[in-house]
């Protein structure tokens, strides 16, 4: 067990001076890994409306986040096919094919839509029409999707370094670099925007609150502390989804813990140990979390006590949970999207997407949500 358990935790992480493969979920393939639990059928189960469907480039190792402004939708896949959907029909708007091999997008204000490249490359796309604006140059690969707002286009890379582009010329306003790791998760680290501040996570278990206006550290907040007798035991890093609503931001760190802060003054407000590489959602009342052993936790939002808990779909490499209507949907490691009762974690849908899976963060439409699996699907879904 210990073996496999070691061997585990190394395909997740991806060393600076290395060429792994950067896929965040490759952890459970292989001999030596977990399986992943069969799925039982449900005995009762209500419809799945299919509102739209369409098709982007496959993410191949990677991971491509939608972003949705207003009535618009911006996709992109690893091939360097970017596009403008209609969010209300999937209408195809505009469709472009770059000369780059993408790694992480979109971030969108309406103005822009950015994407990234795994050799440090960025590039803004008019909104309208999809002609680039602007190429710009970090200093190592983007995983994660861009934030843009207030002006900014702001890329994360992977050495830890956080870059602020003004998005009207692609000139570089300033750059918030913390000391780079020498093993770091292999799974974007999402970023957030507030009015003033872009906050973001970093390996060590650290979450900071960066100044738009000059790149300056506002605040520190310690989601997880490293700990372990081993290099490979002490990761800790903040990755994927980063929750805001309110006053409050939370965030989850691998091997580590959910945490939620005030946001105007980095105070912790409730902390739980639970390991996650995919991050925190929230509603009204719960905050939302899938584990990395495929479980999917509703906490109270207050104080973080456990309200229910679903592992059935135990090492199903699972997406982060997905508050919609009175049910918290959720995709997997074969395209499919589970749809649990958000007040007792029970199954109430089930829906099957192109069997590519699902590892993107689910976004919000107007009468909906919009999936994107790693086949380059697209689908918009409402229980």
């Amino acid at each position: 067990m210990r073996a496999a358990a070691s061997a585990v935790l190394a395909a997740l992480l991806l060393s600076g001076c290395s060429n792994f493969s950067l896929n965040p979920l490759d952890w459970f393939k292989g001999s030596e890994g977990p399986k992943p639990a069969p799925l039982t059928p449900l005995t009762s189960s209500q419809p799945v409306r299919v509102l739209w469907t369409s098709s982007i480039g496959s993410a191949d190792r990677f991971i491509f986040s939608p972003a949705r402004v207003g009535d618009a939708v911006f996709v992109a896949g690893r091939d360097g096919s970017v596009a403008r959907l209609d969010a209300a029909d999937g209408t195809t708007r505009w469709r472009v094919s770059l000369d780059a091999r993408l790694s992480s997008g979109v971030g969108s204000d309406g103005t822009v839509a950015v994407v990234a490249t795994d050799e440090g490359e960025v590039l803004a796309l008019d909104a309208s029409d999809g002609a680039v604006r602007w190429r710009a140059q970090v200093s190592s690969a983007v995983l994660s999707a861009p934030a843009v707002g207030d002006g900014l286009a702001i890329v994360r890379s992977i050495d830890s370094r956080v870059f602020g582009f003004e998005i009207s010329s692609g000139k570089r306003r300033w750059v918030y670099q913390r000391a780079a790791s020498s093993l770091l998760v292999r799974s974007p680290a999402s970023m957030a925007l507030v009015p003033g501040l872009a906050l973001a996570g970093f390996p060590g278990g650290k979450l900071v609150a960066i100044a738009l206006a000059n790149g300056a550290a506002r605040w520190e907040g310690t989601v997880a502390l490293p700990h372990g007798a081993t290099e490979l035991e002490r990761v800790a890093d903040v990755v994927g989804h980063l929750a805001v609503l309110g006053s409050e931001v939370c965030a989850a760190a691998f091997q580590g813990r959910v945490t939620c802060f005030d946001m105007r003054s980095g105070n912790t407000l409730w902390s739980r140990d639970l390991s996650s590489v995919t991050g925190v959602s929230l509603d009204a009342r719960h905050a939302y979390v899938s584990d990395d052993k495929g479980a999917v936790h509703a906490l109270d939002r207050r104080t973080g006590r456990s309200l229910w808990k679903q592992d059935a779909l135990a090492y199903r490499q699972l997406s982060l949970p997905y508050p919609t209507g009175t049910a918290v949907a959720v995709g997997d490691l074969e395209g499919y999207v589970h749809f649990l009762a958000q007040d007792s974690g029970a199954f109430v849908a089930r829906f099957a997407t192109d069997g590519g899976a699902v590892r993107a963060a689910p976004i919000e439409l107007p009468n909906g949500f919009l999936v994107q699996t790693s086949n380059g699907g697209l689908f918009a879904l409402s229980l």
